[in-house]
């Protein structure tokens, strides 16, 4: 009898919470102003791989898969004009570590992720370099915390794609040189 009372409740509770859905790509897409990069980056960008993201179990919490991610990534290279199919420079991304909260009104999520850029001519590095950064989503934002959540998840990972953008337009790719500007 104790163990029926305890499954209603639960399920009370995940109808009234709703189920936990996934970070979407379109809420992490970077399509703020047009930055200025590199000629030689231009059109010649290929991102390779996206890594470490975890699917979001929906009687969970939100997560930010290595699939949703790509298509932001994708999709904000596309947007900046440096996307190509088989571009001079391979971008591989691993999402390092995700750092969530458990519960609270206002939920900060902070993403990790590694970005290695590689001239695929010579094999030399060209950036390489672990992106932090964090956004928290209010009560005002979302009643439902599992929605605050995922809002959370989002505004970081749309935070880190921009840092990352910031990052390449600092580059200094000439045809015989590469260097990042400071």
């Amino acid at each position: 009898m104790k163990i029926t009372k305890l499954t209603l409740i639960f399920a009370a509770c995940v109808y009234l919470a709703g189920c936990a859905t996934g970070a979407t790509m379109e809420n992490m897409t970077y399509r703020g102003d047009q930055k200025v990069y590199p000629e030689g980056l231009k059109g010649s960008m290929e991102l390779f791989a996206v890594t470490g993201g975890d699917k979001t179990n929906p009687l969970w919490t939100s997560e930010i898969s290595s699939e949703a991610f790509s298509d932001a990534v994708k999709e904000s290279l596309s947007a900046q004009g440096l996307l190509s199919d088989n571009g001079r420079y391979q971008l591989n991304v691993k999402m390092l570590k995700v750092d969530q909260p458990m519960f609270g009104l206002d939920l900060k999520v902070t993403t990790h992720v590694q970005y290695l850029l590689t001239d695929t001519r010579n094999d030399t590095i060209v950036l390489d370099e672990a992106i932090v950064a964090s956004h928290t989503a209010t009560f005002n934002d979302a009643f439902a915390a599992i929605k605050r959540l995922r809002l959370a998840n989002e505004g970081s990972g749309l935070k880190n794609i921009e840092a990352f953008l910031e990052k390449l337009s600092a580059l200094n790719i000439n045809k015989q040189e590469i260097s990042v500007t400071e």
